[in-house]
């Protein structure tokens, strides 16, 4: 199996971190977004998702065309417009009655695709199409919301928070979204505005991480100075 960006970078960091003996981290996989052999192999409405093809998406539905096939990955046309970023796609799916809350075989649903791809536009239209905010998802038994304060998408976090995602999930890595931006962070403007964003809606911002650590103490730890100044304002510990 391909690994991802995010998985890399996801690898990366918690090897980082296993070094200075932060966590003990499991073994898992992340997002795969269907490579071009399988996209040109795909037939039915995995090819019109693929290729944002509305027409063919109404004209299989009203056939009677499975909406929620699964392809080898367990990905659903839903998820594979996602990846692809054919939002016309998504819309006609839905419209003809596709489940835009299902998870694919490594547990991601199509907002943790798009936010993980830091995609604002297709996350804006899944969430105006109904899409929920608030699913666990990925082998980290996480969120969207986690997902992209790791990464400092932080116009997708701004999103996600306005959608009611929760704000402080904790992942079987035991960390929140306020840790994830400091610990897989990278201290710099991006994830200050995705932490500064968790901040002003009202994050917990002192739930520790399975050994005690805070976001303010991991902050300290990492040398990042603005992040430290702004956890200290709003009162953190």
């Amino acid at each position: 199996m391909r690994s991802s960006p995010y998985l890399i970078l996801k690898k990366l960091a918690i090897t980082a971190v296993l070094s200075i003996g932060v966590v003990s981290a499991p073994s898992a996989l992340a997002q795969v977004a269907p490579s071009a052999a399988e996209a040109a192999a795909y037939t039915g409405l995995h090819a019109a998702a693929q290729k944002g093809d509305t027409a063919t998406i109404t004209r299989l539905a009203a056939a009677g065309a499975s909406l929620n096939a699964r392809d080898g990955n367990g990905r659903t046309p839903i998820h594979v417009a996602a990846f692809a970023r054919q939002r016309e796609a998504l819309r006609a799916l839905v419209k003809a009655g596709a489940d835009i809350h299902l998870l694919d075989k490594d547990r991601y649903d199509a907002v943790t695709i798009a936010s993980v791809a830091d995609d604002e536009e297709t996350l804006r239209t899944l969430l105006s199409l109904g899409a929920s905010a608030k699913q666990v998802t990925s082998r980290y038994d996480g969120t969207a919301l986690i997902a992209a304060a790791h990464l400092g998408h932080d116009g997708v976090v701004r999103q996600l928070i306005a959608a009611g995602a929760p704000l402080d999930h904790v992942n079987n890595l035991h960390w929140t979204a306020a840790i994830e931006a400091v610990v897989l962070g990278d201290g710099g403007p991006r994830h200050q505005a995705s932490l500064q964003a968790l901040i002003a809606a009202g994050a917990n911002l002192n739930l520790a991480d399975r050994h005690g650590n805070t976001p303010l103490q991991l902050a300290r730890s990492r040398g990042y100075v603005e992040m430290v100044k702004m956890l200290e304002r709003a009162g953190a510990r």
